[in-house]
Parts: structure tokens; C-alpha cells; sequence
């Protein structure tokens, strides 16, 4: 699998995530800067989590408008896939591929610790190696990961089956104490209509090798890997 990782100014995920593919893929993938106008023949193209131009006017919409988003955005249209971590989860909104927005959490804090999710769907290339109603454990590290649609929105993407992740507690119930962030429906990750672009807040790859305390996020590497060879 040939995977691309683009690289904005801010960036803080990518070599974490660079590592993690190529622990699951066995090559090393693409780091395309953000000026960029190509990338590279790609199976998968990754957008890292980080502070993409510091975040000074809103999250993820500067780098929205990076020379390299062009081609992205047209990788993804034609059935690339297309990962968002975080701040890339965030462009990836900015940049109109998937609906709704990253709002400022329902605290007002930054927010740094480990979350639970239920996995709502493993019928994707992300999620193949996961059990449908699994509750897998990812980092958080975000102030602006609320996620907000309307209803109608909300309402389409349930009625589609695009809610990727949702926080949870230990037994899988969905309840407000385990929302970390005040997203609506505790979504912590969506796809867009066809599968092929995931987006989410929490990070994968920051818990993918045991020397990081877990590997939980090693298998969404690894259904990548095996569904995208």
C-alpha cells in the first residue's frame, strides 16, 4: 500500500503518523508538503493532527486552502481514500468533504487523555480488523473538537450510517459523562457518503505500539493495509 502523509505548517502528528503506516504497511509513505501542487501515486492519503498554521483564523481553514488540498480534494472525489486526524479531521470539514464543523469545546479547555469509542461500523477499509460494537481506546488533544451539524445533517448521517465513532463508557453505552467534548450525538468520527473518507478526533496512531501503551489504534493501520494492498 502506497500511502502519502501531507505536511502543513503546525503539523505535530505527521512523523507519528508516517511511523505508524509503515509499521503496519512495511514502507515508508510520501511526506508531501502543503505547498505542493502533486502527490504521489497514493492508495491513502493522510491529513495529521497538529495546529495547521497555528489555527489563527479557525481550525483546519487555512490549510483548507493549501495548494496541495486542490488535488486532495480531487483524489477524494474520485475514490482515494482519505484519512483526517484531528486537525486533519477538522480541514477535512473546512475543505467540504465531510459536513458539519469543529466548534470549541463544551468546556472551553484544552482536552489531553485517553477516551473510549464504540465502533459503530467494520465494514470499511478503516475498520476491518475492528468487531462492530467493539470500545477501543484512542488520545485526545484537542480544544475545537466538538463536532456540530444541524439536525437534518445529523439526521442524514445516522439515517446513512456515517457515524464512524462515538465516545462511550467502558460497557459501550453512549451517555454525556463519557463526551469529552460536547460533540453532538458523542460522534467522535465520520465518513463521507461512499466510506472513502474518514475523518476523526481522536488519534490512532498515537496508541498503535505497545511501547506507547496500547495498540488499539495499530489495527485501524492494519485494516488499511490489508483492505488497500
Amino acid at each position: 500500500m502506497k500511502a502519502s502523509v501531507i505536511v502543513f505548517p503546525g503539523s505535530n502528528c505527521d512523523r507519528d503518523a508516517a511511523v505508524a503506516l509503515e509499521a503496519a504497511t512495511g514502507q515508508a509513505p510520501a511526506m508531501v508538503w502543503h505547498g505542493d501542487s502533486e502527490i504521489p501515486a497514493s492508495d491513502l492519503i493522510v491529513l495529521p493532527g497538529g495546529f495547521s498554521y497555528g489555527d489563527y483564523l479557525r481550525s483546519g481553514a487555512m490549510a483548507a486552502h493549501s495548494p496541495v488540498m486542490r488535488e486532495v480534494v480531487a483524489r477524494a472525489r474520485t475514490g482515494t481514500p482519505v484519512l483526517g486526524i484531528c486537525n486533519g479531521f477538522q480541514i477535512l470539514t473546512e475543505a467540504g468533504l465531510l459536513p458539519g464543523v469543529l466548534m470549541r469545546n463544551a468546556t472551553l479547555k484544552f482536552v489531553c487523555r485517553d477516551v473510549l469509542l464504540r465502533v459503530e461500523r467494520n465494514d470499511t477499509a478503516y475498520t476491518s480488523r475492528y468487531a462492530r460494537g467493539e470500545v477501543i481506546r484512542f488520545p485526545i488533544a484537542h480544544k475545537d473538537g466538538s463536532y456540530f451539524a444541524d439536525d437534518a445533517t445529523l439526521d442524514r448521517l445516522e439515517g446513512e450510517g456515517r457515524v464512524a465513532f462515538r465516545y462511550c463508557n467502558a460497557t459501550g453505552e453512549v451517555t454525556q459523562a463519557a463526551n469529552p467534548n460536547g460533540s453532538r450525538h458523542n460522534i467522535a468520527g465520520i465518513y463521507n457518503e461512499t466510506g472513502t473518507v474518514l475523518g476523526l478526533m481522536p488519534h490512532p496512531e498515537r496508541l498503535a505500539d505497545p511501547a506507547l501503551g496500547g495498540t488499539d489504534g495499530a489495527n485501524m493501520f492494519l485494516s488499511l493495509a490489508e483492505t488497500l494492498h
